[in-house]
């Protein structure tokens, strides 16, 4: 891998956030089957990319931030296509969906979603979000809560509070110019529309993450589905705002003295936020008791 940058002149936090991108661009070895229907989806002044795999009830994956369906879902995929029909979607500058000026924001991307949804005839599913996915999915849980029967989050929240500092820090930091003849920046040519929207596309991205946001406690609280929230032990978020959340959503009981919470909250053991979702057969068995 051909270096572009000093290590003296990035702070060590961005370091540690560039190397977990190439982390996940490195070990995605991508779907081997080939989506049943796939497209372009009109909505909100941007035409948004979607696949769709499988047959059974619908279950909609969001991916995380400079992701694309491939290097978030590819191994998870084929296995949850078995039963399931499974659209995964590309939102705004993501792979496939081109670049936008439009402002990102949560509100926008969750009506995106609600979108392909709307053209695809799918009045409710279940929904799994990773990262930047999961608030997305939250968003859209809450502005269209009839649209969403069971709801996963994996490693993300509602609110930037919930990231430790040192996360939201290090994102502060980060420059364009650090990704520039990376990996990432190979997987995001093999599939753009347009290549050259690369470093407008960073700038929007590290803009949008660099911007506080809070969907609020009370409209946690008032999410009827279901909810499992998936995390590594050492993700970057907040694990006294995490157990927070999870009492919002009706969590942290005593299950020897009242009835089992349809919410489930699960803690996997020396994962970090990246490595996390690599644990392929880990996040499918949560995914499969409870989705069934």
């Amino acid at each position: 891998m051909k270096r572009v940058f000093k290590e003296s002149n990035v702070p060590k936090p961005i370091l540690i956030i560039i190397a977990m991108l190439f982390f996940t661009v490195f070990q995605s070895k991508g779907q081997q089957n080939k989506p049943a229907d796939s497209g372009y989806v009109p909505v909100n002044g941007i035409k948004v990319y979607y696949e769709v795999y499988g047959e059974g009830k619908p279950l909609v994956l969001l991916h995380g931030a400079f992701y694309t369906i491939e290097m978030n879902w590819g191994q998870l995929i084929p296995e949850l296509s078995k039963t399931r029909k499974v659209i995964a979607i590309e939102m705004q500058g993501h792979g496939h969906t081109p670049f936008s000026d439009r402002k990102l924001d949560l509100a926008t991307l969750a009506s995106d979603v609600e979108g392909v949804m709307n053209y695809l005839k799918v009045d409710s599913a279940d929904v799994a979000g990773y990262s930047m996915g999961g608030s997305v999915a939250y968003q859209l849980t809450i502005q269209s809560p009839k649209r969403v029967r069971k709801l996963v989050i994996i490693s993300s929240t509602y609110k930037s509070s919930g990231w430790l500092p040192v996360v939201t820090n290090a994102l502060k930091g980060l420059k364009p110019e650090f990704l520039t003849n990376t990996p990432m920046k190979a997987a995001y040519d093999a599939v753009a529309p347009d290549k050259t929207k690369w470093t407008k596309f960073l700038e929007q991205m590290i803009a949008f993450a660099g911007t506080p946001f809070d969907m609020g406690d009370s409209n946690i609280a008032k999410i009827t589905s279901p909810v499992l929230i998936i995390s590594g032990d050492n993700d970057g978020l907040d694990k006294i705002e995490l157990m927070k959340t999870y009492q919002l959503l009706g969590g942290g009981v005593s299950a020897d003295l009242v009835p089992m919470p349809k919410s489930h909250l699960a803690i996997v053991p020396s994962q970090g936020h990246v490595s996390l979702m690599m644990q392929t057969n880990t996040i499918l068995g949560y995914l499969d008791g409870f989705l069934k």
